[in-house]
């Protein structure tokens, strides 16, 4: 917790107010998009089609890849704009080698630590102290996959979505999204769970902020003492998102591609960063990518406050749409899917890993 400017903190505070039907029933938000799914699908003589557009990941990114796996493909040459991290799997000595990864890429304290594969946050936790790297350590089964990855200090935070088809000579960036995470002000009399319950967005939605917080709810946060609700840059888990679109340079465009090009036939995700400033980041600089998603990666402006339910559905049909659209394109050139039960498998697999994560910050 720390006293700062709270104005400045988060720029989509002042908007906040949850809508009726961001945290609705899953089915609600995704049943169309399962029914396109079933249409193009049948329109392309192949369900899987749309894993084509990422032909070197699995499923194209749909689902239960790999994050290290999409980060390795990057030449050397490409690392400084990607934040360092290392992989390891839990078990009986997880601590010693969470330190040696440390080591090996000159980390100190704070960390991230993430599940390898995972989706929407699962597992997400930002580590500040070595007695909370045993601890989240020690909520995981052995054998697990975990990531450590340094904490990017830049306040800003956005998920860039690109695509680009595979006779194009330049991609493009089809949406921009800022994140941020809800916060309260301490008054010096309300505990912390009184504070959020007064939250304009945060009390709509309790269930969502107060898990993270057990513990600490009875807490009394001092006189402008700010105290963010969420680390975890995921709608699902309660930040906030402002569509930045209108913000798009062919300067930004033109760096996004080129360091996504380097990526092995990768035509269709999203790009989750951190950036010093906005003026820098639609210059092309001073930011570094947290992870590159594939097909499966949500273009998040659609949770930005002001957007309606029909509005989440077009977007959806359109983003998904061109996957399938470059997958049949890539096929032309010889690929082949592993067809729709390759990729029930391997959503079958994420879902039962995502089960043993302990919750993200």
């Amino acid at each position: 917790m720390t006293t700062l400017d709270a104005g400045t903190l988060d720029p989509c505070q002042e908007d906040s107010t949850a809508a009726p039907w961001e945290y609705v029933a899953s089915w609600i938000i995704y049943g169309p998009l399962v029914i396109f799914w079933i249409a193009m699908g049948l329109r392309y003589r192949d369900f899987a089609i749309a894993t084509l557009a990422n032909p070197h990941i699995p499923t194209g990114g749909l689902c239960g890849e790999s994050k290290s796996g999409i980060l390795s493909q990057f030449p050397t040459s490409e690392s400084t704009w990607v934040a360092p991290w290392q992989v390891f799997t839990t078990g009986q000595d997880s601590m010693r080698r969470a330190a040696d990864a440390m080591e090996r890429l000159d980390l100190s304290f704070p960390v991230v630590l993430k599940p390898d594969i995972g989706c929407k946050g699962a597992g997400v936790r930002l580590i500040r102290t070595q007695d909370r790297l045993s601890e989240t350590l020690a909520l995981y089964p052995d054998n697990i996959p975990v990531m450590i990855q340094h904490f990017i200090p830049y306040e800003g935070e956005a998920g860039i979505f690109y695509s680009r088809l595979p006779n194009e000579d330049i991609g493009q960036i089809l949406s921009m999204t800022f994140k941020s995470s809800p916060f309260v002000v301490g008054n010096g009399v309300s505990t912390l769970h009184e504070l959020i319950l007064d939250h304009p967005r945060a009390g709509t939605v309790p269930h969502v902020y107060l898990p993270r917080l057990t513990g600490r709810l009875d807490e009394v946060p001092s006189p402008g003492e700010v105290v963010p609700l969420v680390f975890t840059g995921n709608h699902s888990k309660g930040s906030l998102f402002r569509d930045a679109t209108h913000l798009i340079t062919p300067a930004l465009t033109k760096r996004i591609d080129a360091i996504l090009r380097k990526l092995p036939d990768f035509h269709h995700g999203r790009v989750d960063l951190r950036f010093a400033s906005v003026e820098a980041l639609r210059e092309g600089r001073q930011f570094q990518i947290i992870e590159v998603n594939g097909i499966g990666s949500e273009p998040i402006h659609m949770w930005a406050s002001g957007t309606t339910l029909a509005s989440i559905w077009r977007t959806q049909f359109r983003f998904y749409g061109r996957a399938f659209r470059i997958g049949a394109l890539m096929r032309q050139r010889g690929f082949r899917s592993k067809g729709a039960f390759d990729m029930l498998r391997q959503w079958r697999r994420q879902s039962a890993l995502i089960a043993q994560y302990p919750s993200s910050d």
